[in-house]
């Protein structure tokens, strides 16, 4: 049985988000040792949704709330929150909707800006992280094999791609409100991971050329070669910091790296009224979570503040067509995902069959060989005829699994025939078959 727990911008509140990303990285583990219940998690950790998606053994009374009980004890231990402040702030998907709402967020229609594109390399690297610790299951396999799967189909044949806008893009275009010529902003990028290159290459489409580059991990030198920018020594942060008018941070820090003391030198004019970024003489973007910059930093004269939950605020309306044709194509996978799930539940009650009709057929062609059945003619009427007895039981057993009924052929098979289906060994195996 699949189950998600999921905790996102619909649903929380920016600072209870930004809690449980400080460690995200322990609630897997800590997950699977719970119970043995437990047959696999993965958790997707970005910056506006925490979930955890978990294989349950089927069998087990419950298993559902046992499941989400379990998150929330892994949750707590991991990250420190208290159960208590988790009440309202997240939902519950089991059963055939973890394909299609995991199938969503991979194609961006869950997410702040509806087909922003960082999402689906994030639902990659959570499988990845999974793979990496063990926690990772047969069917959770598939079940991320085929979100990507999904989602590339979405971006290939609707629109959302074309619609949907980053949430650097995002705040790009909030921050034009404010500059005139891209050319001229002194430029402070702050973090070297993915985020930071689309964010670099998302400058240049607008025009910016005097970029540097600090990282706090110590990364500067080597980003700084990769992409042509200037990288800052940590002896020089403040000052550069101070003499910027652009600061753009995107670390996975989980204490703020950017705050009032690196800036010295404010001057500006008051913040346009109704306009989210204003006419201040330096703009600083958080695009971090947790947050990268202390929100004390609005305080200093003459700089603007632009975070996470500020872009979400000005999020543009989803473009309804495009989204239309995701949804689409997102329920479709997810009808595919589970049939196919339903019929590979049933295939070693179809393999169990099939053993057992094809070792009674040899036995009859072993005894059809002693009495002379020289020219095999008897043989091959058995053969055809121990196809013709399977074809119905066979194409029945898919049906009932299509329709949540593979229990059922199962029982069947054991009061008929005696015969027990054997269970794959490993996850390994499990998704081979």
């Amino acid at each position: 049985m699949l189950l998600c727990v999921t905790a996102s911008h619909k649903t929380a509140s920016f600072e209870l988000l930004e809690r449980l990303s400080r460690t995200p990285d322990d609630v897997a583990s800590t997950l699977v040792g719970l119970t043995p219940c437990v047959q696999g998690a993965v958790v997707l950790a970005t910056c506006n949704r925490f979930e955890a998606y978990v294989e349950m053994d089927e069998p087990v009374t419950a298993a559902g709330a046992i499941g989400v009980e379990a998150v929330l004890e892994a949750v707590e231990s991991a990250t420190g929150i208290p159960v208590a402040d988790l009440d309202g702030a997240y939902q519950v998907h089991s059963g055939r909707r973890v394909a299609e709402h995991l199938f969503s967020v991979a194609s961006g229609l869950e997410s702040v800006v509806s087909g922003e594109g960082e999402i689906a390399g994030q639902v990659r690297r959570a499988l990845k992280s999974a793979r990496r610790d063990g926690t990772t299951s047969a069917e959770l396999e598939r079940l991320f094999q085929r979100a990507s799967q999904a989602q590339r189909k979405v971006k290939n044949v609707t629109a959302l791609g074309r619609a949907g806008r980053s949430l650097v893009r995002l705040a790009l275009e909030l921050a034009d409100s404010r500059i005139a010529d891209w050319a001229a902003e002194r430029v402070l990028l702050v973090g070297t991971g993915a985020y930071a290159a689309v964010t670099l290459a998302t400058l240049r489409e607008r025009g910016a050329v005097n970029i540097s580059v600090y990282s706090p991990s110590g990364r500067a030198e080597a980003f700084a070669a990769k992409y042509g920018i200037r990288p800052v020594p940590a002896e020089d942060y403040a000052r550069t910091a101070a003499r910027s008018s652009l600061l753009i941070t995107c670390t996975t820090a989980t204490e703020p790296v950017l705050g009032p003391e690196h800036l010295q030198s404010p001057a500006g004019a008051p913040a346009a009224a109704g306009c989210p970024v204003g006419a201040h003489s330096r703009l600083v973007v958080d695009l971090g979570m947790p947050r990268n910059v202390d929100p004390a930093i609005a305080t200093v004269e003459g700089t603007a503040l632009l975070d996470l939950e500020t872009i979400r605020l000005h999020a543009p309306l989803e473009e309804l067509q495009a989204t239309d044709a995701a949804r689409s194509v997102v329920r479709e996978a997810a009808d595919t995902f589970h049939v196919v799930g339903s019929r590979q539940s049933v295939t070693p009650s179809v393999v169990a069959l099939r053993s057992h009709i094809f070792g009674l057929l040899e036995t009859e062609i072993d005894r059809a060989r002693a009495r002379g059945d020289e020219d095999g003619k008897v043989e091959q009427a058995l053969r055809h005829l121990a196809g013709v007895l399977l074809h119905a039981p066979t194409v029945r057993a898919h049906e009932l699994a299509a329709s949540g009924r593979a229990d059922e052929f199962t029982a069947a098979l054991s009061a008929l025939y005696g015969v027990e289906p054997e269970i794959a060994g490993s996850a390994e195996d499990a998704a081979t078959a």
